[in-house]
């Protein structure tokens, strides 16, 4: 059984919140993806008193000695608090906890920053609902060390007034924005922003295994990179404008027959590496200029994306 971890109970005597906030966290397991404890230790700090369960003994001691109390169950750390906070593995472990405590947490808060896709936080937020708990849904925008530092960001949905409500307990963590009543559209927002970022982190690996066989260390292609692509993200806002505006034809933008891959690709391949993350933006670029569109701008790739067979 993978191991937990709950946090119950923190309460300080801040007047704006109104009601004790008791907030409880869950997580599957501790790794560098899971940020239980960077979110247990700011409620801490910030003078919450913290009640934390682990289903491994000794797994929270670290944030014991930081002030926090230690739960002998989960269920003991729900009915310690109002506020249930689950950070867990997956949507799956959500359940695996939180279902056998469902009349525990009955007029209780729960708030999930579990990664879960749109569909499995808007059906987390029906089983809140029947249970009679009320919901937010949140998607982490930061890794554990960006907890509570500039640069973090937790996107929220789901219940207007619980976010309201704990808003000075969630900005602890980050900058909080909340994106309407519907639970699945921060999460929909996190998976879009991760993959725009993994998609990144494969061209960039890409470039460093065709530089290697030259001798080009990775730190030292990373140097070159860094400073290239953050320049790079300046023209997403060009994109988005032409996107939005439907005109793929509009000047100043680079034609997608001059944006063929095809010398990537050989030159990919005379390295003697795979050509796989090269391959899917070319299938994209040649869908569009096979469909007639190659003297149109290098954003009509949204087209084949948006739509699997256009």
């Amino acid at each position: 059984m993978l191991d937990q971890h709950l946090l119950a109970d923190a309460r300080q005597t801040a007047p704006e919140l109104g009601e004790p906030a008791d907030p409880v966290v869950l997580q599957l397991p501790e790794n560098q993806r899971l940020p239980f404890t960077a979110l247990a230790s700011a409620l801490v700090k910030a003078g919450y008193a913290t009640t934390v369960w682990n289903r491994s003994p000794g797994k929270a001691e670290d944030l014991v000695a930081q002030g926090a109390e230690a739960a002998a169950t989960a269920g003991d750390a729900v009915r310690a608090g109002g506020l249930v906070i689950a950070c867990l593995l997956d949507h799956a472990s959500v359940h695996e906890v939180l279902d056998p405590l469902s009349d525990d947490l009955a007029g209780r808060t729960l708030i999930n920053v579990t990664t879960t896709s749109p569909a499995q936080s808007r059906e987390l937020a029906a089983w809140a609902a029947r249970a009679g708990v009320a919901y937010l849904d949140g998607g982490i925008m930061a890794v554990p060390p960006m907890i509570g530092r500039p640069g973090s960001s937790i996107l929220y949905s789901g219940s207007a007034e619980v976010f309201h409500q704990y808003k000075p307990l969630l900005d602890l963590w980050g900058t909080s924005t909340y994106f309407g009543e519907d639970a699945g559209l921060a999460s929909l927002y996190d998976l879009a922003l991760l993959a725009g970022m993994y998609v990144m982190y494969a061209g960039f690996l890409h470039g460093a295994a065709m530089v290697a066989p030259a001798g080009v260390t990775a730190g030292e292609f990373a140097a070159m990179a860094t400073p290239w692509l953050t320049a790079m993200t300046g023209g997403f806002e060009g994109f988005a404008a032409v996107i939005d505006g439907g005109d793929y034809t509009v000047e100043g933008q680079q034609s997608l027959e001059f944006s063929d891959l095809g010398d990537f690709l050989a030159a990919s391949s005379d390295q003697g590496i795979s050509t796989e993350v090269v391959d899917m933006v070319q299938r994209l670029i040649r869908r569009q200029i096979d469909a007639g569109h190659g003297e149109e701008g290098f954003a009509r790739i949204f087209e084949s994306i948006r739509h699997a067979n256009s």
